[in-house]
């Protein structure tokens, strides 16, 4: 298995219209969703195998999503269904260009429940690739749930991925999110945030400066995302800036999941013992960058997500122009 997500599976709740706060919407629209879910379906759409370790509600919500998955070829028998707690549903609106409202029907949510014990233990050291984000760390005894897998990987010759993802209602309180954050860094390889998350994390908004001291923590890649002024990748030697695509976006809900799955998918490919190569860190940026820009052309996420020939077509058009 190439890369194995384990984390939030939920039911997104997308606006009927945009331009609204989230108690002025009409009405929502359900949608699988879950950024775990999300770089594991868009990693299997873009040529990677991928699987998917969470739990959901024994609901009507929970079962679906399982079909979703496993219908973008996403191994799902790491998932669990429980009969006590629903599935989670993320509400959210855009009452505007740079704002999104976020509501979680959370308290608990089936996803904060799973347990060490029922981690698939026979798909994590097959591995390549872990992968999850920081919702797996805000309840237990799903918290423990990950420590316990991130173990497993790292002792059967994995890489672990983590993306920042920062909802600020799911959290106690920020300080909380900050501390539980930094820590997980540190047990890292790759790290995904964007510039609010660094600048929350570090105090700073200078991405050459802002990185250092999250690389000392002990991450060997960073990755930082920056909507339509681009990307980077930072190593403790290189920092590479790749300019973002134009394109008529639509939807940006789900873009960074999709970019995940871009650089992950390339990545696995080429990892070796060493140190990759600066300019296939640009070539994997370019491409995450790419389904990043292809999935903000249409509303939804995993609808949205490219496979990789229409990401190959949109590289060729535009080396082309």
């Amino acid at each position: 298995m190439d890369i194995v997500c384990i984390g939030v599976a939920i039911m997104d709740m997308f606006p009927s219209e945009y331009g609204k706060h989230l108690t002025d919407v009409p009405y929502f629209i359900p949608a699988p969703g879950g950024a775990p879910a999300n770089v594991a379906v868009a990693a299997a759409k873009l040529g990677a195998s991928s699987a998917f370790i969470g739990k959901v509600g024994d609901d009507i919500f929970g079962r679906h999503l399982a079909k979703v998955y496993e219908s973008h070829g996403v191994n799902v028998k790491g998932m669990q269904f429980d009969k006590t707690a629903c599935t989670t549903m993320n509400l959210h609106a855009k009452p505007d260009e740079k704002t999104t409202e976020y509501l979680f029907y959370r308290k608990p949510g089936a996803d904060t429940l799973l347990t060490p014990d029922e981690l698939d233990c026979d798909l994590l050291k097959s591995c390549k690739i872990l992968h999850f984000d920081s919702l797996n760390l805000t309840n237990e005894p799903t918290r423990s749930a990950t420590m316990e897998a991130i173990k497993i990987v790292k002792d059967n010759g994995g890489t672990v991925s983590f993306d920042v993802n920062y909802r600020e209602p799911v959290w106690e309180s920020k300080q909380d999110a900050i501390d539980s954050i930094l820590k997980i860094i540190a047990l890292v390889d790759i790290v995904k945030l964007n510039d609010d998350e660094l600048l929350l994390l570090t105090g700073s908004d200078n991405p050459e400066i802002a990185v250092t001291p999250l690389l000392t923590l002990g991450p060997q890649i960073v990755l930082l995302t920056m909507g339509s002024k681009g990307s980077w990748v930072f190593t403790r030697n290189e920092g590479i800036f790749v300019k973002a695509f134009k394109v008529n976006s639509v939807d940006t809900i789900g873009c960074g999941d999709a970019f995940v799955a871009g650089f992950l998918s390339l990545y696995i490919k080429e990892k070796t013992q060493g140190d990759t190569e600066p300019e296939k860190l640009r070539e994997f940026l370019i491409y995450a960058n790419a389904v990043g820009a292809l999935t903000a052309t249409k509303k939804g996420v995993i609808p949205a997500l490219p496979d990789k020939h229409e990401v190959n077509e949109f590289l060729k058009l535009v080396t082309m122009i």
